[in-house]
């Protein structure tokens, strides 16, 4: 017993230490879930000695609730990512006790990703404001009274300069929001569009774009420029969103999100906490992300920043005690979204969008530990405030978190074959023979 307590001592002390490093190497990139998994197997061990001894209280080391639970059991477990997933399902998962689900999050997260590794995101608004459609969330809409200025769309010159200063901070995924409804009529614009694509790709950078509806035609086009993502929100549950949007459909939503995984470029589509959803909206949300024909690349997830002129910024000031819009979403209900979404979107890149500068750094980590592993840096997300790249680069250093690199993301075989019996027997041998040489 005493050398499996002085093993189960070297492992966490390498354990800890691994998070501080990362290897482009294949053989040691995932050396710190390697050793998670087998500090975890020894501790195990260990409790089991201990329990099996003879002991004044008899303790009896009651079983994790993941170990009662079944399904949960199963996701964590999971070697790929599953579309067939039932609402009850993610409800069950939803309304896991909520340190239970974030560690269950965080050790599916350590077999499909490094948990050091977040990607850098910086959002350009390249034409701001005059949109026609209502989403009652948007100071961009030309229905409301909210100050924003609509502008003709920037200047290929002005966005790449955008994009340099990006690149310099850190960031590696470069993206560009338009505010209009669709593309249609607009040929001009897409070229123009098209040529900041192929500027922000030569300067070695991932290329996103918002810009509302787009047919196959465009999704073509912006795929032979070079795009490397679109982004296309579903924003709520389908039953709830009617309350949010009237101008466009769900259906209407979900056909864009068809035309850009057809082209081939990987979708970017995610949500908005603080609609006046509830739960089981939030649950259905998940549900239409979760059983598309493949999941999304990226999933944002946004906090909203209530503006006063739009409905639900009036609605907010209504209701507070100072008469300004204020959140309505809690640290709670982010951290349990991030989790559930690692869980049943296990491959793709969890991102804390708008809202996240009202979460504190200790906060912003738990996230980071729960699944998520990109972020918004720079100087403002559209319209609203976002964490600038300092700060954000200060936060890394204490947390021991670095900058994800471009081939991390795309490319690599890793998160498909995560998790399978032969990669598990190897993490566990590999864990086990790094504990006994170094003890």
């Amino acid at each position: 017993m005493r050398n499996t307590h002085q093993t189960l001592k070297r492992a966490a002390s390498l354990y800890s230490t691994s998070q501080l490093r990362y290897s482009a190497s294949s053989t040691l990139r995932f050396q710190s879930r390697l050793l998670h998994a087998q500090f975890r197997s020894l501790s195990s061990a260990a409790g089991s000695q201990v329990v099996n001894s003879p002991a004044p209280n008899k303790y009896q080391k009651p079983d994790s609730f993941a170990g009662r639970n079944s399904l949960l059991q199963a996701t964590i477990a999971a070697d790929a990512p599953r579309n067939d997933w039932t609402k009850e399902e993610i409800r069950e998962i939803y309304q896991t006790p909520l340190m239970e689900l974030v560690y269950s999050a965080s050790t599916l997260h350590r077999r499909f990703f490094d948990p050091a590794s977040v990607q850098l995101c910086t959002l350009m608004n390249i034409k701001t404001g005059g949109c026609s459609e209502d989403c009652s969330y948007c100071a961009q809409s030309s229905r409301y009274k909210t100050g924003v200025k609509a502008t003709k769309i920037s200047s290929v010159d002005e966005v790449l300069q955008a994009a340099k200063i990006a690149k310099e901070n850190g960031s590696t995924r470069f993206c560009m929001g338009a505010a209009w409804r669709d593309m249609r009529g607009r040929k001009t614009n897409l070229k123009n569009i098209k040529a900041m694509v192929k500027g922000v790709r030569e300067l070695g950078m991932e290329a996103c774009v918002t810009l509302g509806m787009i047919d196959e035609n465009q999704a073509a086009e912006l795929r032979d420029a070079g795009l490397t993502a679109y982004n296309h929100n579903v924003d709520t549950s389908r039953e709830y969103y009617p309350n949010v949007i009237t101008t466009r459909t769900y259906d209407e939503r979900l056909k864009t999100i068809n035309n850009v995984r057809q082209a081939g470029i990987h979708v970017c589509s995610g949500g908005i906490l603080g609609l006046g959803e509830d739960d089981a909206d939030r649950v259905s949300f998940l549900y239409t992300v979760a059983t598309m024909e493949s999941h999304p690349e990226s999933f944002p997830i946004n906090a909203l920043v209530p503006i006063k002129g739009t409905p639900l910024g009036d609605a907010s000031a209504a209701k507070s005690e100072s008469g300004e819009p204020e959140s309505t979403v809690t640290f709670h209900d982010t951290v349990r979204m991030v989790a559930t979404a690692r869980l049943v979107l296990p491959g793709s890149v969890i991102r804390l969008a708008a809202g996240r500068i009202n979460l504190t750094e200790s906060e912003q980590a738990l996230c980071f530990m729960a699944g998520a592993n990109a972020i918004f840096t720079g100087e403002k997300m559209l319209t609203t405030p976002c964490s600038g790249w300092d700060e954000d680069k200060a936060m890394f250093d204490r947390w021991g978190l670095r900058p994800m690199l471009p081939d991390e993301l795309h490319g690599s075989e890793n998160r498909q074959h995560a998790g399978t019996e032969v990669g598990l027997e190897q993490e566990r041998a590999d864990a086990v023979r790094m504990a006994s040489s170094s003890a």
